[in-house]
């Protein structure tokens, strides 16, 4: 067990993605990035066509409360159920809940208004960070972690990898090509998740090491 490096990996990779928030952040509030944002959404919605419209729809349904709160439950029946690693259990809670406060917070901290370039669907409160973004992240990301965990085949871990990413990039481009984010605020979603997901993991390993060493002692 390297569980020493893996506990620096997710460390550093938690400062990083929170160091790249940061500059989002300060870049949006010093409204440096809109040419970005206008350019990424002007080519994103100029793809506009009915079907993929409503598949767009689909996936921003899909990244939604209700769709995110069924998979939840469902994941910690299974950890519960089936896997029964308590520790699991506990990790996935706190990454969850972690996710949903912080963008909630940052949310009303920054108040930024959604764009209203060219609307395709409804969307209320304020738009920086993108809660779908950051519910996504968080949540494929640390259903990543955990199902790596019980699949042994190269198969298996390429399979689990492509579908996360697909579905945490095609969620964040949805709320782009619908009109209801900016691109900075679906990357700044990523980014803090990325801190919260990978500062978590990096505390359960952390557990885990110490529950390892006293196993040896």
């Amino acid at each position: 067990m390297n569980l020493k490096k893996e506990l620096f990996t997710a460390f550093i990779i938690s400062f990083v993605s929170l160091l790249c928030f940061t500059i989002m952040a300060l870049l949006v509030s010093k409204h440096t990035i809109i040419n970005f944002d206008r350019i990424i959404i002007y080519y994103v919605q100029g793809l506009e066509a009915p079907w993929l419209t409503n598949i767009m729809k689909v996936f921003t349904f899909i990244g939604g409360t209700i769709p995110a709160v069924i998979i939840s439950l469902l994941s910690i029946i299974i950890l519960y159920k089936v896997f029964k690693h308590r520790s699991e259990l506990v990790l996935f809670i706190a990454v969850i809940l972690g996710a949903n406060i912080l963008f909630i917070t940052l949310k009303q901290l920054f108040h930024r208004a959604r764009p209203d370039l060219h609307r395709l669907a409804e969307a209320s409160n304020y738009s920086f960070p993108s809660g779908h973004a950051t519910m996504a992240f968080a949540l494929y990301g640390v259903l990543t972690f955990l199902l790596w965990r019980h699949i042994s085949t190269h198969l298996g871990r390429t399979v689990l990898i492509i579908i996360s990413v697909f579905m945490i990039v095609v969620i964040g481009i949805s709320r782009i090509y619908l009109g209801v984010h900016y691109p900075s605020d679906i990357i700044a979603g990523y980014f803090i998740s990325a801190f919260w997901l990978t500062l978590a993991i990096g505390f359960y390993q952390r557990y885990k090491e110490r529950k390892y060493q006293l196993k040896q002692e």
